[in-house]
């Protein structure tokens, strides 16, 4: 199987200006999400990654590093439409596969990347696909900040929420205490989805779902328009991601190290 990883970036970015390309041990940020993925053993010879950057500098400072590149429109609502505008740009197929690889997760584990692109091929009945790890806390099950996901008997999602999903009825949570975790255990999103580029295309065009808006939630979309969505179930929690100041220190200091 071979597919192409797409990286969104934009330099707007209220909590961290100028994001993609904050400096991590010599190279900006997009170049070692993009240089991470590429030193995946297990995507060796398969992928293609490609920068989709709303500004000529992102464009310039990856193929400085040998990272290609597309000059993608700054007034993109969303990152999907983002996406769909680079795969125009790259001519891709519509039974081609691509792979949504944050800017800013210069820790991505490549593996995570395969397993999420090779389950569009074992599941021809979803559109796309994405991943999750176990839950293992009473706070991150309650916290509307962690997206928990219920799926089916073939692992295709049955529904995302910010809730804590499913309910357990019979046994109500205490403060802390992981052993009263439903089982088996609840599950909590990662934000990294696989495509069909011909649904890719289709998708910025679907009207918005009243879930979705409710939820905030832009993949519930997919599923209240009768889309299915693939799930990879992932051993661990992946690498941090950077949103803040504080986050961008401490990946350079784990990249210095």
């Amino acid at each position: 199987m071979t597919f192409t990883v797409l990286i969104p970036a934009r330099l707007a970015s209220t909590r961290l200006p100028n994001k993609p390309l904050a400096d991590i041990g010599g190279a900006p940020m997009v170049v070692r999400v993009a240089q991470r993925v590429l030193s995946g053993a297990s995507l060796a010879g398969r992928v293609r990654v490609v920068v989709a950057g709303d500004s000529p500098l992102i464009v310039e400072a990856c193929q400085a590093h040998g990272i290609e590149a597309v000059l993608t429109r700054t007034d993109h609502p969303s990152g999907s439409d983002r996406l769909a505008e680079a795969c125009d740009l790259l001519r891709l197929g519509d039974d081609e596969i691509v792979v949504n690889v944050q800017g800013d997760e210069p820790l991505i584990d490549p593996s995570l990347v395969a397993a999420v692109a090779g389950l569009l091929l074992n599941q021809p009945a979803a559109s796309m696909s994405t991943a999750v790890h176990a839950i293992n806390s009473e706070a991150e099950f309650n916290s509307r900040n962690v997206v928990k996901v219920v799926l089916d008997a073939q692992g295709l999602a049955l529904y995302f929420s910010r809730a804590p999903i499913p309910c357990w009825r019979d046994q109500p949570l205490t403060a802390n205490d992981s052993a009263a975790l439903p089982s088996p255990p609840p599950l909590r999103h990662i934000g990294l989805y696989a495509y069909r580029v011909g649904f890719l295309r289709r998708f910025p065009t679907l009207a918005q779902a009243p879930i979705e808006i409710t939820e905030s939630l832009e993949q519930l979309r997919a599923l209240w328009h009768g889309y299915r969505i693939a799930v990879h179930i992932a051993p661990h929690a992946p690498g941090p991601g950077v949103d803040t100041p504080e986050d961008l220190e401490r990946v350079r200091r784990l990249f210095g190290a």
